[in-house]
């Protein structure tokens, strides 16, 4: 095999360790155009109640238009996002064992005795039945849990939990440690029913490809379909599979079209279990993400950033020597020499490998710092304390006497005075007599970190959220149980139990939007927007000239 014909596939490896280390999978979520407003009342509405407390006016409603353009582009961004993960997942298939032998003998029976145009046209029609069958099992999974589920599962402990267990089954299998594998009657009936003929045997076909590829394809749809029901999109999960089924229908019927690309594949050989363990690994490293979710929303606090980076730097590691023939699994071919390609590939993951090792001392690590833990759980962080100049009290003023309510489990990034209670928030900016931000966030929200590591720690902008603003910070997935007084019956008959709950709820029914991060620029006397609310936008440029208008229509009030 040329080291050309290496380059071209191992090309495809690299840019698939990279879409899934470098691309942040998005937690935005929006309300749809038809969506109603759910008051939040005991005997009075909950916002109405917080108002009065504190002296304000009762909040109205902010319309559904008010956002639309953030909702439209976080739909947008989210759909394209997910159908990417999956496309680039199907072509990481593509090399799986499983797959990559079957691709010249189905070809073949394409071609064999027909006439080009017939072996395309059965070609296309088997890659649309792939489609298909993928697209139906994404649809399944939205009716199956639901779309209030789906919203859900980006925040839920035991699903997170669950989804990290099963990240972890899904490398072990990658390993080499067992196969998963659907019943053996699944595949022979299939494949009997195939032996029909015309188009009931090409879907047929197309069946007995998903059901005998699942032992190399299952994990990779497992972590598809985990990511895009995290999404809380409603299609999310039919469009990531088409993403996935697309890549692998495409080279079916390009090879029918064009039978004489198919000698340039190379041929089937141990190379192809080295692209399964290589993305075990990956499927090891994402794992831990989804256990960092647990871990903040009830606040463990045993898995900081510190650990987190240390099991990525390790697996990362291990990744590197393996592809340097230094690490062996159970199914791996004797590696005679390192290849050209696969040492340029150890280099690109070694070199990833020591980009984090600066993270232990709280480098911001912003390539990946949607996934990474929030730098507030570094126990030993040198980033900060050069970021802010100075304390952050003597930036902000006077604090309240005082700790800020519920300071003992949250904590602020980068240092900011921030509030984590509206009330609070609101009562200290009327003392202020500053314009309050409102950072609609949470715990597992990747966004959210992004613009804290991206966005935040400009000067330009920090200085204006920590010296003109009040910042004040919602979680709405956190699980920490409010105090027997604050517990709200929504209008809906739900119990806001939580902080998550009160936030969440707070959010959907006076902002119209369950977007995180939402950020709402507020003058705390009216409780009313002083500009259009907007999601992330990981432009400085922009996201200044968002608070500068804050400002302005603050000075101007």
């Amino acid at each position: 095999m040329g080291d050309m014909r290496k380059i071209k596939y191992v090309s495809i490896l690299v840019f698939c360790f990279l879409a899934f280390s470098f691309h942040g999978f998005s937690q935005e979520t929006s309300v749809p155009d038809d969506a109603a407003f759910t008051e939040i009342k005991t005997s009075v509405d909950s916002a109405t109640k917080i108002n009065d407390s504190v002296g304000v006016k009762p909040y109205k409603p902010v319309l559904a238009n008010v956002n639309r353009k953030v909702v439209e582009k976080v739909e947008k961004t989210t759909f394209w996002s997910i159908f990417i993960s999956g496309f680039v997942g199907g072509l990481a298939a593509l090399l799986m064992p499983c797959i990559f032998p079957m691709l010249p003998l189905t070809v073949s029976f394409f071609t064999k005795g027909a006439e080009k145009g017939k072996a395309f046209s059965k070609a296309a029609l088997y890659g649309f039945f792939i489609i298909l069958i993928y697209v139906i099992l994404g649809l399944l999974v939205t009716v199956v849990f639901g779309a209030d589920a789906l919203n859900s599962l980006s925040t839920n402990g035991l699903f997170n939990f669950f989804f990290f267990l099963l990240l972890v089954v899904f490398a072990a299998s990658f390993f080499g440690a067992f196969e998963l594998t659907l019943p053996s009657s699944w595949v022979n009936k299939m494949d009997a029913k195939s032996d029909k003929g015309g188009i009931a045997g090409l879907f047929f076909m197309a069946g007995t490809l998903a059901l005998v590829s699942f032992s190399c394809t299952g994990p990779i749809i497992g972590t598809l379909l985990v990511q895009a029901a995290t999404t809380g999109a409603l299609l999310g999960p039919a469009i990531g599979m088409f993403g996935f089924s697309l890549a692998l229908a495409i080279p079916f019927a390009l090879f029918a079209l064009f039978p004489s690309a198919m000698n340039a594949l190379p041929k089937s050989g141990g190379w192809l279990n080295s692209v399964k363990v290589v993305l075990g690994f990956l499927e090891l490293a994402f794992a831990f993400k989804f256990l960092s979710n647990v871990d903040l929303a009830y606040h463990w606090e045993w898995f900081d950033r510190e650990i987190f980076l240390v099991l990525w730097i390790v697996i990362f590691a291990m990744m590197g020597f393996y592809l340097l023939g230094k690490l062996k699994f159970s199914h791996d071919s004797p590696l005679a020499y390192i290849s050209v390609p696969r040492l340029f590939f150890s280099v690109i993951v070694l070199s990833f490998t020591v980009y984090l090792v600066p993270g232990l001392w709280g480098a911001p690590l912003k390539s990946v710092s949607a996934f990474l833990p929030p730098m507030e759980t570094q126990d030993f962080d040198l980033y900060t304390p050069s970021l802010i100049g100075g304390s952050p009290e003597t930036q902000q003023g006077t604090l309240l006497d005082k700790p800020h309510k519920y300071s003992d489990i949250f904590h602020s990034p980068l240092k900011l005075n921030a509030f984590f209670d509206y009330q609070e928030g609101i009562e200290y900016a009327r003392k202020m007599k500053k314009p309050v931000l409102i950072d609609f966030t949470g715990h597992a929200c990747v966004n959210c970190r992004k613009m804290e590591a991206n966005v935040w720690p400009d000067s330009d902008i920090y200085k204006m959220i920590s010296q003109d603003y009040v910042l004040i910070q919602l979680y709405v997935d956190d699980k920490s149980d409010v105090a027997p007084a604050d517990v709200i019956i929504s209008s809906a008959g739900r119990k806001l139990n939580t902080i998550g709950k009160k936030w969440s709820d707070l959010q959907a029914s006076k902002f119209n939007s369950n977007s995180q991060p939402f950020y709402v620029l507020l003058d705390p006397v009216t409780a009313q927007p002083l500009v259009s609310p907007q999601g992330a936008d990981y432009d400085i440029s922009n996201y200044k000239k968002f608070l500068e208008a804050g400002l302005l229509a603050f000075q101007k009030g």
